[in-house]
């Protein structure tokens, strides 16, 4: 120890001590000082569960991609107006959150409608409709992601942050600015309709077919190995020579 109370440092050392990584407040507040690298280095922390939620809550990755760029843009200029009252993280998600919201909204009030599969719209064409290829089975993943979509936006957002992306309920009441119990309600819901949507994923799969079309041979199904039997009860082939 130093004289003056001072810790020392090792005898030719002139390196300023060594300081931790900034803080994710510190960064924001770097950001609103003037400090060009400071909202790229928050960025780079949380970027790819705050793309995740985009991602997951739109199912689309090129609306998820937009919706992300609106949200961070929104987020660069908000800056200084952010009051701490709760962390920078989770007003980062509340922000794309309620970005990719709001691009449901507007898909719904309006709705395109596509094109039907098969439909030529070439000059010359002689008309009429292309028969439309077989649908093939979806995956597992990609009937889950369509039951998601189809829930109302609020339970979505409940569900996908807490159930897909595990971010406890407080957190998620604070990202959604609204209280506990009512994340817990939406996610209740959102959990019913999904289970009824997704119930006969659950359901035994039915018993498979032989090649000829016939049900296969099981255990519960095979014939006694001395052959089939008479009404009598003995095999058939001794009760056929006796006939003889």
């Amino acid at each position: 120890m130093a004289p003056n109370g001072s810790a020392e440092r090792p005898v030719g050392s002139d390196s300023p001590p060594v300081a931790g990584p900034a803080s994710d407040l510190d960064l924001l507040r770097a950001h609103v000082a003037g400090d060009r690298d400071a909202f790229a280095e928050l960025l780079r922390r949380h970027r790819d569960r705050l793309w995740a939620v985009a991602l997951r809550t739109l199912g689309d990755r090129e609306e998820a991609a937009d919706a992300l760029q609106d949200a961070l843009l929104s987020a660069h200029r908000a800056a200084g107006r952010f009051r701490g009252d709760s962390a920078v993280t989770t007003w980062l998600h509340r922000i794309v959150v309620n970005a990719c919201l709001d691009r449901i909204r507007r898909r719904q009030a309006h709705p395109t409608v596509p094109l039907p599969d098969g439909v030529r719209d070439v000059a010359g064409a002689t008309g009429g409709t292309e028969p439309a290829a077989p649908v093939p089975d979806h995956d597992t993943a990609l009937v889950v992601r369509e039951a998601l979509a189809a829930l109302p936006v609020e339970q979505r957002a409940a569900l996908i942050l807490v159930d897909v992306q595990g971010y406890p309920v407080a957190e998620v009441a604070r990202i959604l600015e609204v209280a506990e119990g009512t994340v817990k309600s939406r996610c209740a819901r959102g959990r019913a309709r999904l289970a009824a949507a997704l119930g006969y994923l659950r359901r035994p799969p039915e018993q498979p077919l032989s090649d000829g079309g016939m049900p296969a041979v099981t255990g519960r199904n095979q014939q006694p190995r001395g052959g089939v039997r008479s009404v009598s009860g003995r095999p058939r082939r001794e009760a056929n020579q006796e006939e003889l």
